[in-house]
């Protein structure tokens, strides 16, 4: 079923571009919905806006692409790995959610706890989004939760089989990506090929979305084809 009428998606409904209804009526419509978008487009706060709707634990799984260089900056894990949360922060703040006590941080919830004395099981009553990288899913399974795939253009055919193959037909699967904006050399992206894989599936729809709604120098930037 697509999303109800009365529904008003945190007030976005009201404000959807055709293309983006389509978007988000395929997220409750389809099991897995793979979104060639480009940035600015609200691809991801509409995707966490409807994770939040089907009251399950969101996976959100980003790349770190810059991983090589992680351990060579200060900062534990959890505060190197921070940066790329940065996406699902900002869409967590535009359905009015406070990141702090929703995304699980496992320093940050040891932290929390000893300053409120109470116990970890307390303080992680609230989170319900998990943020993972590929490189820890091996022998992992997925099941009975939403899993967005963020800047999917960025992850290899390798990367994307290891989790697609670990996902159980209770989840519902959000892949994001831009074919404009790859950072990894552009022959291992995995993202065009795997929508073109996954394209004849009848649980599976593929879209796009055009309007960057950052404004007129953002859309112009991405127009370059240099």
């Amino acid at each position: 079923m697509p999303l109800a009428e009365n529904n008003l998606l945190f007030g976005f409904a009201p404000r959807l571009t055709a293309e983006q209804r389509e978007y988000v009526d395929a997220i409750f419509d389809y099991q897995l919905v793979m979104v060639n978008a480009k940035a600015g487009t609200g691809k991801t706060t509409l995707a966490v806006a409807c994770a939040k709707l089907f009251k399950q634990p969101l996976t959100y799984i980003f790349n770190p692409v810059q991983e090589s260089a992680m351990g060579f900056r200060p900062g534990t894990q959890s505060e190197k790995e921070s940066i790329y949360h940065q996406p699902l922060i900002d869409a967590l703040l535009e359905i009015n959610e406070n990141p702090a006590q929703c995304v699980y941080n496992e320093e940050a919830l040891v932290n929390e706890a000893i300053r409120r004395k109470v116990s970890m099981k307390r303080v992680m009553d609230s989170i319900w989004c998990y943020p993972k990288t590929p490189l820890f899913l091996r022998g992992t399974n997925l099941k009975d939760m939403t899993i967005i795939i963020d800047e999917c253009q960025n992850f290899t055919v390798q990367e994307l089989r290891k989790i697609f193959t670990r996902v159980h037909d209770s989840c519902k699967v959000i892949c994001i990506g831009h074919s404009g904006q790859i950072d990894i050399p552009a022959a291992k992206s995995g993202f065009v090929p795997y929508m073109e894989h996954f394209r004849s599936q009848p649980y599976c729809k593929i879209l796009t979305l055009s309007k960057n709604f950052r404004g007129e120098l953002a859309n112009w930037a991405d127009s370059f084809q240099g």
